[in-house]
């Protein structure tokens, strides 16, 4: 895993040490397991107005063991959930529509926004996308300037103009 920010961030320190405090919330969590796509991705992200954390998981096991706080993540079990997923379908270890399926299954991550990255344009593969819970899906333009503008169009949605669900608040049900 690794963490991106758009702006540098001073590390926040307990009262009276120098020690970091909780981890900082994350405001984007990338699932995509190939690094040139990552960089692509990465790029228009980090130019968007603010200083957005950007947590980085290459494989769809480790996605889950973020969103649930297991394994390597065991430590932020209980930190707050990222503002938006944004996931691949192709992945390694745990298929994307099965992180998608388990995230949505789960009680504390099931209102998380998933936006899934998409190379095809399937349509049976869009409808179980959203079957499954998706909020949106993308297709990842091939052109790099097309490209460009849909990650920044997805980055400022859903970071700027989108409210998304209080913490801890249950839905009605």
């Amino acid at each position: 895993m690794t963490s991106e920010l758009a702006e540098t961030a001073p590390l926040p320190t307990r009262p009276g040490g120098t020690r970091p405090a909780a981890p900082l919330p994350t405001d984007i969590l990338l699932v995509e397991d190939n690094p040139r796509e990552v960089e692509l991705i990465l790029k228009p992200l980090r130019e968007l107005d603010g200083a957005h954390r950007i947590e980085v998981v290459r494989d769809g096991e480790e996605a889950l063991d973020y969103m649930f706080g297991r394994g390597a993540f065991r430590h932020e079990g209980g930190s707050p959930l990222p503002r938006l997923v944004l996931l691949g379908l192709k992945l390694p270890k745990v298929d994307g529509l099965d992180v998608l399926r388990a995230i949505r299954a789960n009680s504390r991550t099931s209102l998380v926004p998933i936006v899934v990255l998409t190379s095809a344009h399937d349509p049976r593969e869009l409808a179980q996308c959203y079957q499954l819970g998706a909020n949106s899906c993308v297709q990842k333009p091939v052109r790099y300037e097309e490209f460009w503008n849909a990650m920044q169009a997805v980055g400022r949605y859903w970071l700027a103009m989108n409210q998304g669900p209080p913490p801890a608040v249950s839905p009605i049900a």
